[in-house]
């Protein structure tokens, strides 16, 4: 049986016509902990948007568990194994924390998964949505993903715009999922040092196409693919 829990093959994908990957191939294994990094405009969230459906496929193969999920609907994606949290967290505003975490939750999640996981959501749990700060929201879409059982959990910049402190606690909860071993984490995030040294692997994409594929630990070893490929060395990165 297959360790792969994703596998993209020569993909091509964008909006309309407009082609924004080339073909792309990926494979990503059971329990992985993958970064895909990379300078703005380049690929990284259309990658994800074409994982899960909401993209316009222009050629290749995308299967989940070995299952060819190209022309599934984005919510039977879902159902099927798949999460995402957007850059724009896409909560309900007009519904309190717990509604929200109520509209996710699939087969045996409880709430308590994500209260323990997130205390501050417990206390403000009646609380609108709209109403919270921005990196309570962050922890709001991260939980209620969550709370759909998902195998494969891609996450699209999900520190972007928040204080160190809370960049540093969803940190904390990305590696209690990672090392739970039941999840694979595919991260896009343009904190580049800290998406190295929380991934095992890293791609870099630039012009739509992956230029540097290896493990977290080439890249400590060997800086200058960072400035060659995202204009950055890792100390500035962090």
């Amino acid at each position: 049986m297959s360790d792969l829990a994703l596998k993209i093959e020569n993909v091509s994908a964008g909006y309309g016509e407009t082609v924004v990957l080339n073909n792309i191939s990926l494979e990503v294994h059971k329990g992985e902990r993958l970064a895909i990094i990379g300078r703005n405009g380049v690929g990284k969230t259309t990658l994800l948007a074409t994982i899960m459906g909401l993209t316009n496929l222009h050629s290749g193969s995308i299967a989940l568990n070995g299952k060819p999920i190209m022309h599934l609907p984005t919510h039977v994606r879902a159902r099927s194994g798949l999460g995402l949290v957007p850059q724009t967290r896409d909560i309900f505003p007009s519904l309190s924390v717990e509604e929200n975490l109520i509209s996710g939750m699939r087969g045996d999640a409880s709430l308590d998964e994500a209260y323990e996981l997130f205390p501050r959501l417990k206390e403000r749990r009646s609380n609108g949505g709209g109403t919270l700060s921005g990196g309570e929201q962050q922890m709001l879409a991260i939980a209620r993903t969550l709370l759909g059982k998902p195998e494969v959990l891609l996450l699209d910049e999900p520190l972007e715009g928040l204080a160190p402190v809370i960049c540093d606690m969803l940190l904390d909860v990305f590696e209690q999922i990672a090392k739970s071993g039941s999840q694979t984490v595919v991260l896009v995030e343009q904190h580049t040092g800290l998406a190295v040294n929380f991934a095992d692997r890293v791609i870099i994409i630039d012009g739509g196409e992956i230029v540097h594929a290896g493990t977290s630990q080439e890249l400590v070893e060997n800086p200058g693919l960072l400035e060659r490929h995202v204009g950055v060395g890792l100390m500035e990165a962090n």
